[in-house]
């Protein structure tokens, strides 16, 4: 039998297998979700962002995103800043479940 070893001494990110195999998430969800959680705690989140690193469209990134509010890995809370403009906060979970810091389920 043969064994692969990956040399990890920079440029990884370790993260929880719980929602890699959560089977009620897409492949497509636990790759978004895998790639925001390898990013910085304090990365700005747009979905046009987001639609620029991969190959999937806006409306993909959406569609993915709102899978993963279903799915209770994603909380968005969308806010009025003091110009009236609203900002959204993103706040990304490891595993699903209540998340009293957001004051949302």
């Amino acid at each position: 039998m043969t064994a692969i070893r990956i040399v990890k001494n920079r440029n990884y990110s370790v993260m929880s297998n719980y929602h890699l195999q959560d089977k009620n998430l897409s492949f497509k969800a636990k790759g978004l979700l895998s790639y925001m959680l390898s990013l910085p705690d304090n990365w700005k989140y747009t979905i046009k962002g987001i639609s620029k690193e991969s190959k999937e469209s806006e409306k993909t990134v959406r569609t993915i995103l709102k899978e993963l509010e279903t799915s209770r890995y994603l909380v968005i809370v969308k806010k009025q800043n003091a110009l009236g403009r609203f900002i959204y906060e993103y706040f990304v979970y490891e595993k699903p479940g209540i998340h009293p810091d957001t004051q949302k389920p």
